[in-house]
């Protein structure tokens, strides 16, 4: 993920970054898959091409890339302490008039190589032209299909530090802060959210905005026991499913045949436990493992930010049912419509 050349590119997107993986000395590469003993941080600014198809990214055949046609890296730098992330973090929010100072927090999945994810942060918030900070919390995936045994272990190794970074977010100038979590990271996102709720040293949780849980690779029954030590939530998790995820299927196998959260057949018992079920199975998926819809949201443009930045309220229940409604609230209530199929919402009302 060399620095690429940045003369034309239709914007850049500042995104700040704090993981568990090790540094990487090679050029372009700044972390690894392996472990670190302790938090890193970063901040990268990504430039996206005015060619960009919302949905994708654009990957450069060869590095450096071409910032007419690809995802490239305009600027890097480390960040040498925990204080220099929130100092970072603070200008950035510092750039936003109050009452938007908002942080999108995203935490990526299984077979994930940093610069994936970073890539995958930066479509979903450029296609969604979300205002809030993305911080990208990227734990030591190897980015191999076959190393599904140690991404679980280096997911679940990573609970702590995933605590600490959203203490340190509750913690800065932010408003709101929500949180979007994809495949595996669902399980680390979950446990570090669980740990919080048990420690009784919550963060002041009036900042939490919206938690999307994208594709969870988290056994049913796991995901059962994590929500009844949360309680029904004040504000429902969000919980994207595709009954055709053929990564989720793999997994199921893996684990013995227990179903996966994010491929589970029975919405209605999820959201009777205080969930919104958001079943993207009639949309045709970018990839060809059905594994990565949740980036497709981004097709509803200038709505998104309501749902990944701003939050999702009720629909007014006096509205006319034949009433057009231009809020995102309009999600929960009824099917949304795709260029690549229909959005089913599942509620307990």
């Amino acid at each position: 993920m060399p620095l690429g050349d940045t003369s034309s590119y239709s914007s850049g997107h500042s995104i700040l970054v704090a993981t568990t993986r090790q540094r990487d000395a090679r050029p372009g590469t700044y972390f690894n898959g392996e472990r670190a003993a302790h938090l890193n941080y970063a901040e990268i600014e990504v430039g996206v091409p005015g060619s960009h198809v919302p949905g994708k990214i654009e990957l450069a055949a060869k590095a450096p890339g071409n910032p007419k046609t690809d995802f490239v890296v305009e600027r890097a730098a480390y960040l040498e302490s925990e204080n220099k992330f929130i100092d970072a973090l603070n200008a950035e929010l510092s750039k936003r008039p109050a009452g938007s100072r908002k942080v999108l927090l995203f935490i990526h999945g299984y077979n994930t190589m940093f610069a994936e994810g970073l890539y995958r942060l930066t479509q979903v918030v450029h296609d969604s032209r979300a205002p809030g900070v993305p911080v990208l919390f990227t734990w030591a995936s190897r980015g191999k299909v076959a190393q599904y045994v140690y991404d679980t272990n280096s997911a679940t190794a990573a609970r702590d530090d995933l605590d600490r970074t959203i203490r340190l977010i509750f913690a800065s100038h932010a408003e709101q802060v929500n949180i979007l979590a994809h495949s595996m990271g669902n399980w680390v996102t979950v446990e570090a959210l669980r740990q919080i709720k048990i420690s009784g040293r919550l963060p002041p949780m009036r900042k939490l905005g919206l938690v999307v849980l994208a594709a969870p690779d988290i056994d049913i029954d796991v995901f059962k026991s994590q929500m009844r030590s949360f309680g029904k939530p004040n504000k429902p998790f969000y919980i994207i499913v595709s009954k055709d995820d053929k990564a989720l299927r793999a997994s199921n196998f893996i684990a013995g045949g227990q179903t996966r959260l994010g491929a589970v057949k029975n919405t209605a018992e999820l959201a009777q436990l205080g969930a919104v079920v958001v079943d993207m199975t009639d949309v045709k998926g970018n990839d060809s493992a059905n594994h990565g819809k949740f980036a497709e949201l981004a097709e509803l443009g200038p709505e998104l930010p309501s749902v990944l930045a701003g939050g999702i309220g009720d629909a007014s229940p006096a509205q006319a049912p034949g009433e057009v409604r231009s809020s995102l609230a309009n999600i929960v209530t009824s099917p949304v419509r795709l260029l690549g199929g229909t959005v089913k919402v599942i509620r307990n009302r």
